[in-house]
């Protein structure tokens, strides 16, 4: 009996051992879970951190954008007024041909900033209200109404549908077409090429589709304008979209310029008249 109870009490010992090594592997894997999540935990609140830093940045980088652009407006603001001109040729690498409205023509010279090989004829240009120097290079601005015009790259019209206007097709070949194609010619006689032509007769006779014609021939963009939209209440406002009319058409050079109803501002001028009486004369 007393060798049995000894088997029994080493049986014993050997199994609290082992339980004693299964706690602590189980206390061991507990702990590494916890600190497994813990460290999930924080790299989900390092990424929200570093997502919203970005979004900040943006931000920031925005309202400094804005905060650049408000300087520049305001220094421009704090500036002296500048005059508007429109360049009619470049004379050398630093001085150019102007026109300002109304006061004439002056030769300018060129801020160091602007490059004479931006500088084209007809762009619009700002000059410095002191010394009248160039100093900035203007979009083109032309009035909405102008714009809304009819504008034809090239009219698909020609000669052929234009019927019992044979005299007619012959003078206006020579006197629009021909400069068009072959201004050498002009040039070796020595004389001017004509401006333009006026198309005379009642309603229905193929004006409007003889001038299409010749755009089409010339490879002309057609731009159509009715003389009543010239006619403003306003002194100057008509002259100006006359102006605005031919800066659209040296934009699409080359371009025929057909104004139909040219009786509506061909008026003869008379004391006291709206502005609509004067609008004939911007085209001289």
């Amino acid at each position: 009996m007393k060798s049995k109870s000894t088997k029994i009490y080493n049986y014993s010992a050997k199994m609290d051992q082992k339980m004693e090594v299964d706690d602590s592997t189980v206390n061991h894997e507990g702990i590494k879970q916890y600190y497994i999540s813990k460290i999930e935990d924080l790299q989900l609140v390092n990424t929200e951190k570093t997502q919203n830093l970005r979004r900040l940045e943006a931000q920031r980088n925005e309202l400094n954008a804005k905060v650049r652009m408000l300087r520049e407006e305001l220094q421009l603001l704090q500036e002296q007024g500048s005059y508007v001109g429109e360049v009619v040729k470049a004379m050398d690498k630093k001085k150019v041909l102007v026109k300002v409205h109304p006061e004439g023509k002056f030769v300018v010279d060129l801020d160091k900033n602007i490059d004479i090989n931006d500088i084209t004829p007809n762009c619009r240009v700002a000059l410095r209200n002191d010394s009248y120097a160039l100093h900035k290079i203007l979009p083109n601005k032309v009035d909405p109404l102008v714009s809304l015009m009819m504008v034809e790259k090239v009219p698909d019209s020609t000669y052929e549908m234009v019927g019992g206007l044979d005299k007619q097709i012959k003078e206006i070949k020579e006197v629009i077409e021909l400069p068009v194609k072959h201004p050498e010619l002009f040039e070796a006689l020595g004389i001017a090429q004509p401006k333009g032509v006026l198309l005379y007769g009642p309603p229905g006779t193929g004006k409007t589709l003889l001038a299409r014609a010749v755009a089409h021939h010339t490879e002309c963009t057609f731009i159509r304008v009715s003389g009543s939209e010239l006619v403003q209440k306003f002194i100057g406002e008509g002259s100006r979209m006359v102006r605005e009319l031919f800066v659209m058409a040296r934009e699409h050079a080359p371009s025929i310029i057909f104004m139909d109803e040219i009786d509506s501002i061909g008026s003869s001028r008379l004391e006291g008249g709206s502005g609509g009486m004067f609008t004939v004369h911007t085209f001289s």
